[in-house]
């Protein structure tokens, strides 16, 4: 009888272990490793993934010496869609300058594009990371 009880348990055990299994993120338009550090824009999820892709970022000098990123973002839906977007602004070499937007709502009516614009803080930022992901 106790050793029914220990395989049952172990079975269980490996059970639950191989049902945790997640999916890798985050994404991007086009697949790449290392996504964060390379790439553009960010999908965060599975689901952005799917049903959003992006035309790129461009970057502005402002006056004051400061960057503007403004990205364009495409739904690839025939159905309206709700994301959340933020932009991480980055120094010359990649690195973060803890100077991040707070995440805004953004919503994509059917096949529809927007084009959005961050402000850095300061004059230290001289890339940007779009991130999107799905609306909470």
């Amino acid at each position: 009888m106790k050793l029914i009880l220990n395989l049952f348990a172990a079975g269980a055990l490996a059970l639950t272990l191989t049902a945790c299994r997640t999916t890798p993120g985050p994404y991007t338009p086009t697949p790449a490793a290392d996504v964060e550090g390379k790439e553009p824009v960010v999908l965060m999820d599975k689901m952005v993934q799917t049903s959003v892709t992006s035309q790129g970022v461009h970057y502005r000098e402002l006056p004051d010496g400061r960057l503007e990123a403004i990205a364009v973002i495409q739904s690839k839906d025939p159905r309206r869609i709700q994301v959340q977007v933020q932009c991480v602004f980055k120094d010359a070499n990649g690195i973060g300058i803890d100077d991040e937007t707070p995440w805004q709502t953004l919503i994509l009516t059917e096949n529809s594009q927007e084009q959005l614009s961050f402000k850095s803080m300061n004059n230290q930022a001289k890339k940007a990371t779009i991130r999107v992901r799905q609306a909470r």
